[in-house]
């Protein structure tokens, strides 16, 4: 019920529309939506124009009800933001990170991160979502064999948090977190910044026990820049079917959102596409294998050579859409934002240059960053959704 009205933006929706919708009796969500009501997370949006009985009273999503916050632990830099129900970002820090400090030294700074970024308020958190480099166990929350930082191998990092914030934690990679962040940018289309809803919030009456009468952007265009407009191609329920989400900044990898979620793997291995190899005997990557996509397109970035750079991650971009037929391929990482239309074109040209289908994916940049991804995997229970 709340998902469905998250995707109906402030606009809101009618309980009979909820009820087909969600395949209930008038009843039923007659119930359910007082208690929403009661607990401050909808109210009424207005009525509907009369076709000509009794105009119908519209129900919409009250944002700033609850928050929930997202961390992102790269190597060097820790950003974190608190986000509303509908995904908007109404705090930020950010400050730098010794990833090879080891992970009571991380610990502290995720605390202080989160610390800086709650409501001064008091609004309670809903939780934390925590996105860091893989490979790492998410069923178990618990670290992997992070190339490079030994020290970090099994370390419980979902459950020490939970215990320091004591709030409901979610550890997810980073690259998934960029996935999910990418896949569900549509709502940006959905809702306006927080500053334009504070008008719609400071009108939405009370609502009654009343029976019930008679969706980054992700859509874009090849060559398209972040945001939506109305040319937005999202799917019925708001966003991609399946993308994959190309992360390039102090390593590489990937995100996958197939049939509607986060593929993980059996053992949550799922996007380590950077150390697919692309040249035999290529130089050594920092995994020990050699001519990995990561160390080619890192090494062209160090070199300067972003088309380049861009180019190599185009080259790998079609292996992996020729393996899992993707509908768009979307580009974040800070690499990326330096230089986005090299990145967008040049990824785009390998793509289509490679294309054994005419109906090629769109490469666009992705919608939102990593630390709003793990903001929306940690409010997703909320929407009856899995993180």
């Amino acid at each position: 019920m709340l998902d469905l009205l998250r995707g109906a933006g402030p606009a809101g929706l009618g309980r009979a529309e909820l009820a087909a919708r969600a395949g209930l009796t008038p009843q039923a969500v007659s119930k359910i939506t007082a208690r929403l009501a009661a607990d401050g997370l909808i109210a009424e949006a207005g009525r509907a124009a009369s076709t000509g009985g009794k105009p119908r009273t519209l129900l919409r999503l009250m944002p700033e009800a609850r928050h929930a916050v997202g961390v992102h632990m790269d190597r060097d830099e820790l950003r974190a933001v608190r986000v509303d129900l509908a995904g908007r970002v109404v705090a930020e820090s950010r400050g730098p990170l010794d990833f090879g400090a080891g992970p009571e030294a991380a610990v502290e700074a995720v605390v202080r991160a989160v610390a800086k970024v709650k409501d001064p308020t008091g609004l309670p958190l809903l939780g934390v979502g925590v996105a860091a480099p893989g490979p790492l166990d998410y069923r178990a929350g618990a670290m992997g064999r992070v190339t490079g930082y030994p020290s970090w191998k099994g370390f419980p990092l979902r459950g020490v948090l939970e215990g320091r914030l004591g709030l409901p934690v979610l550890l997810d990679k980073d690259t998934n977190a960029g996935a999910v962040a990418a896949a569900g940018a549509w709502l940006r289309v959905a809702w306006p910044d927080a500053d334009a809803d504070a008008d719609a919030d400071a009108g939405a009456g009370a609502l009654a026990d009343a029976d019930v009468g008679g969706g980054v952007g992700v859509g874009l265009s090849a060559g398209a820049g972040v945001g939506a407009g109305p040319g937005v191609d999202a799917y019925a329920g708001g966003g991609p079917h399946t993308c994959v989400y190309l992360h390039v900044g102090t390593g590489l990898g990937a995100g996958l959102w197939l049939r509607g979620g986060v593929y993980r793997g059996a053992r949550s291995a799922a996007g380590e596409f950077g150390h697919q190899v692309l040249l035999l005997d290529g130089p050594p990557c920092r995994c020990g294998a050699r001519g990995c996509v990561e160390v080619l397109c890192l090494g062209a970035v160090a070199r300067g050579e972003l088309s380049e750079a861009a180019r190599i991650l185009g080259e790998a971009a079609a292996n992996l859409v020729a393996l899992l037929d993707v509908d768009r391929v979307l580009l974040g990482g800070r690499v990326v934002a330096a230089a986005p239309d090299v990145f967008v074109a040049e990824v785009g040209a390998v793509l289509a240059a490679r294309a054994l289908d005419p109906a090629r994916p769109v490469v666009a940049l992705a919608g939102a960053g990593v630390a709003e991804g793990a903001a929306e995997m940690a409010l997703a229970p909320l929407f009856g959704r899995a993180g």
